[in-house]
């Protein structure tokens, strides 16, 4: 695991060492234990690396045989060794142990094509000096990052926005339409970022830096059909042996290894599985809060008692949040509002404490089908076929009237579900993450933005994003719900906070779920055993029921639920009212002051539960403060 970035310039002149020390400084955390560069005609290459196989030996850039080959690579790929028997029948000579070395002497032999080898998570690039071009790729889910841009014939890339920057004689323009994208979202889509003319490498992407121009091509999708044949039995089985060989596969390692353990089925599978294939007690750590009914501390107790696990815990108290947030909008580079990324931050160092790797929970809810809107989808659409007067006036009007239920887990109020009916006939069926859980519907952020602004912008942008990925797919609604999300929730948000806050520790996490070969295989899975009833993950909840505690097979889904509400009318209610709405607050010319007094005051007042959305705000004005300082 490690951080790149480079250059080239298409005058083919020798790239700066000094701008990539710049760069290579701002990703540091990523790679704590060396450095190295590489400068010739035309390019610069440099990383920070983070040794966990090969140790003595695996240092970067590494080249071919003849040094016409250069690359820096961050990631595991993890059917290296089969690889390497491979290449060497070949006629291939290595110089280290490392997965890296593979990756060039497959381009080597393929070409572009060589990424359609590689088994695992990666960003890596890759300098030709015979075709005197850039080659860079990122891992089919997008676990691990690029960002880019090309400027007046020069091409920057870095794994995080903050090194791209320090290249950059000015820093970019502000992107209005991102900042209105992430409101809805709760981050900056692929491939835009926060900056204008600044992009992310989407993931399963390739790009080709040539001749002063940028090309970028998709290597690989996945499918939903056709469905797996064969009866519920046999696909357990199989199941169980596909992702005991993906965690089997993620053990690899020179360096001491554990797991997250958040107590909810799919961290407690892959710690099981773990302690299956050990020798030794897995080490398991997990993070809870004060606030008891949103801790899950008792389940991965459970586990850890039931695997004799080296378990760990760390409880989040509120003096450790405003500190915490300075920090994350750091690592991010941009607005990101998933507020489970405090825990995960907090549970990335105390992990680090104890070991370099550890094996996570992430993707089973986009494999299997978790999340409670599968099940719901159908409903909300059955319910659009009555009456407009029922859908747009007496039900909305009933559900605007019931109590706040914001101390309440999400998926523990049954309430804050219906009063989502509001505004399930103003948007596209096709966003299911948005009609369950966008911060700012649109008429929410008319509301916001001043008008000026406002003009400027699609109201239904988020909506059209996701409904552009739904309409790709194929299959059932439950099928391209998922793959909807595969493309745009998952890349988006969830790898982007496992990876920054992960990394922000220096630690490296690794997900068995999000294997490719795991995810094909599961896409294809009939609905009926993602989702039965109220419930989702059916198979994966048979497969793997004598692997479980009791009380972890009857817990419901809970998800990394943080308590925003109480903290917003509490600990941080004054913090935020100043960062808004004070003087010096950088979003005073982006909205309108009214509306950010109304969301505070609604919700200090308890009549709304407002705490997602002064938490989104919160970070966007952390995040401007920063960039303007």
């Amino acid at each position: 695991m490690c951080g790149i970035c480079g250059l080239s310039y298409s005058n083919k002149r020798p790239g700066d060492r000094g701008v990539l020390q710049e760069m290579n400084a701002a990703i540091a955390h990523r790679g704590p234990d060396s450095d190295g560069f590489h400068v010739a005609e035309g390019v610069g290459l440099a990383m920070r690396r983070l040794a966990i196989i090969d140790v003595k030996g695996g240092d970067q850039p590494i080249s071919n045989e003849d040094e016409t080959i250069w690359i820096v690579y961050n990631g595991e790929i993890y059917n290296y060794p089969e690889m390497r028997a491979e290449l060497e029948e070949r006629g291939h000579r290595f110089k280290t142990q490392t997965d890296t070395e593979c990756v060039i002497h497959f381009y080597e032999d393929e070409g572009e094509a060589c990424v359609k080898h590689f088994r695992g998570m990666f960003a890596f690039a890759l300098w030709d000096a015979h075709r005197h071009r850039l080659f860079i790729a990122r891992d089919r889910l997008g676990k691990k990052p690029i960002y880019y841009t090309a400027q007046n014939g020069e091409f920057y890339f870095s794994s995080e926005l903050n090194g791209l920057l320090k290249a950059l004689p000015h820093r970019p323009e502000m992107d209005l339409e991102a900042i209105d994208l992430y409101l809805s979202l709760q981050y900056v889509p692929e491939p835009r970022t926060v900056y204008k003319n600044v992009y992310k490498l989407p993931a399963a992407h390739t790009l080709l830096w040539e001749n002063g121009e940028v090309e970028v091509n998709r290597y690989w999708d996945v499918s939903y059909q056709p469905e797996l044949t064969g009866n519920e039995k046999d696909l357990a089985e199989e199941l169980r042996v596909r992702l005991r060989e993906a965690v089997k596969m993620r053990l690899i390692s020179e360096v001491p290894l554990g797991a997250h353990l958040s107590g909810g089925l799919d961290s407690s599978i892959v710690a099981a599985l773990m302690a299956e294939l050990s020798d030794a007690p897995v080490k398991t750590f997990s993070v809870g809060f004060q606030e008891e009914e949103f801790s899950e501390l008792p389940y991965a107790r459970a586990v850890a008692q039931k695997y004799s696990t080296d378990h760990h815990e760390f409880t989040l108290t509120y003096g450790d949040i405003p500190a915490t947030l300075e920090k994350i909008v750091r690592h991010f580079g941009e607005p990101f509002a998933d507020a489970s990324a405090i825990p995960l931050y907090h549970l990335s160092l105390l992990t680090r404490q104890y070991v370099t790797v550890a094996l996570n929970g992430d993707g089973g809810d986009e494999d299997f089908a978790g999340y409670q809107r599968y099940w719901l989808d159908p409903l909300a659409n059955a319910y659009l076929q009555a009456p407009p007067l029922l859908t747009r006036n007496l039900i909305p009007s009933i559900a605007h009237r019931l109590p706040d239920r914001s101390t309440r887990p999400v998926g523990q109020s049954l309430v804050n579900g219906f009063k989502r009916l509001e505004q399930l006939p103003r948007m596209d069926r096709r966003a299911s993450v948005l009609r369950w859980g966008s911060y700012f519907a649109p008429w929410q952020r008319q509301a916001l933005w001043k008008e000026e602004h406002w003009k400027n912008f699609h109201a239904d942008n988020a909506e059209s994003l996701l409904a552009e990925s739904f309409d790709k797919a194929s299959g059932s609604f439950l099928d391209r719900t998922l793959y909807t999300d595969l493309h745009n929730y998952l890349p988006g948000d969830l790898l982007v906070k496992a990876d920054r806050m992960t990394m922000a520790a220096s630690l490296e996490g690794r997900s068995p779920f999000l294997d490719h070969e795991i995810v094909e295989w599961a896409a294809r899975l009939p609905d009926s055993l993602k989702v039965r009833g109220r419930s989702g993950k059916y198979l994966l909840k048979k497969a793997f029921a004598k692997y479980l505690p009791e009380n972890v097979k009857s817990h419901g889904k809970q998800g990394f639920g943080i308590p925003l509400a109480a903290w917003f009318r509490g600990p941080l209610a004054d913090w935020s009212r100043e960062l808004l709405l004070g003087g010096e607050s950088p979003l005073i010319g982006l909205f309108n002051q009214s509306t950010l007094q109304n969301l505070i005051d609604e919700h200090i007042q308890a009549r709304a539960d407002h705490g997602k959305r002064l938490y989104a705000l919160s970070m966007l004005a952390l995040w401007m403060r920063q960039a303007n300082g």
